[in-house]
């Protein structure tokens, strides 16, 4: 009998420490909350963000959401210095800025090398887009060349990668910013300005440039000069963000999904334009017709940094400081995502 209880209480001091052993089992088994989506943030006005659009579209549901900003929504500090810059705002002054923060972030390279200043902790992933800039000028005004330009007004907003891509046409023809009248004008300003006859000509992107073109008619001038510059149109993270490992598997899935959003916007568009009217409010018809003055690489240019190096000379002129070296600049430059997000 005696036996029969010792054997009976090591049997139920087993089950015990067996049930307290199985308690963090359980805990380590437990569901885990699901992860926050990645915010993927670019201006809503502009068409290169199209396949980033479309990609957020077809990732899984609840793991992508897209919201209009830039690079500075990386750290949740707007830019209300850029858009103040410019005149011919719809409300009569810049729209307030989207306060959010992105995981992402797209905008061209000048605004990257802009914000990293103060935030050298930028980081750009890939090239999803490279927009083939454009003069648009008024034969009337006796414009022919980028010579004629001398001496006319010119709209442009300042202090982005449409007034770098003037400022490399006019250095091409021997000329500079204070050979002519800089106009400080929205895209759409612009673009109203130069079919008005307010200005001579007009530097900027699509699908602005486009509908200048269309409405100036015969009167219009097209001037693209072959390898002057294009716009470099990158998605950007923080440092840490890549760091962080849960982060930095968001980010490689979206760019596996990105990169079938770049062979969709050269191959098969229509959709992706839909969904741009939609968000641009732009027409439909014109985002079409100037479409083919884009390119959808999903790459890093082998001539980024080339780019960046000139590009940080010319900002740093009008900011009055020293250019940053190329070592320097090199490190805003992060390949492995996309090479994580190609090798399957």
């Amino acid at each position: 009998m005696r036996g029969n209880k010792a054997a009976l209480a090591a049997a139920m001091a087993a089950l015990a420490f067996g049930g307290c052993a199985a308690a963090p089992s359980a805990a380590v088994n437990a569901p885990t909350a699901p992860a926050e989506p990645l915010s993927v943030f670019g201006h809503r006005s502009v068409l290169e963000f199209g396949p980033a659009l479309l990609a957020a579209k077809n990732a899984p549901p609840g793991t992508v959401v897209t919201a209009s900003g830039g690079v500075p929504n990386l750290w949740a500090t707007p830019d209300p210095a850029l858009a103040a810059s410019v005149g011919g705002h719809a409300e009569g002054a810049p729209p307030p800025p989207n306060p959010g923060m992105a995981d992402l972030a797209g905008n061209a390279e000048t605004q990257t090398l802009r914000m990293s200043l103060k935030h050298p902790d930028v980081r750009i992933v890939v090239t999803t887009t490279e927009g083939l800039y454009r003069i648009i000028a008024r034969r009337s005004s006796g414009i022919a060349s980028v010579a004629d330009l001398k001496g006319k007004r010119i709209a442009v907003f300042v202090n982005t990668s449409a007034a770098f891509y003037l400022h490399r046409l006019l250095k091409g023809a021997g000329l500079g910013e204070a050979d002519v009248t800089i106009v400080p004008l929205t895209a759409r300003a612009g673009a109203d300005a130069v079919i008005k006859g307010d200005v001579d000509a007009l530097s900027t992107w699509e699908p602005e440039a486009e509908r200048a073109a269309l409405a100036l008619g015969d009167n219009g001038l097209s001037i693209q000069p072959k390898g002057a510059y294009r716009e470099i149109y990158s998605l950007n993270a923080r440092a840490g963000t890549l760091r962080d490992p849960a982060k930095r598997k968001q980010v490689v899935a979206f760019l596996r999904e990105l990169l079938a959003g770049c062979r969709k916007a050269e191959e098969d568009p229509g959709e992706m334009q839909a969904m741009l009217a939609e968000r641009t409010g732009q027409n439909l018809e014109l985002i079409r017709q100037s479409w083919h003055h884009h390119r959808f690489p999903c790459a890093l240019p082998d001539d980024l940094l080339d780019v960046m190096v000139e590009e940080e000379q010319w900002l740093a002129k009008i900011d009055g400081r020293q250019p940053r070296d190329r070592a320097t600049l090199s490190r805003l430059i992060d390949p492995s995502l996309l090479r994580e997000a190609r090798a399957r």
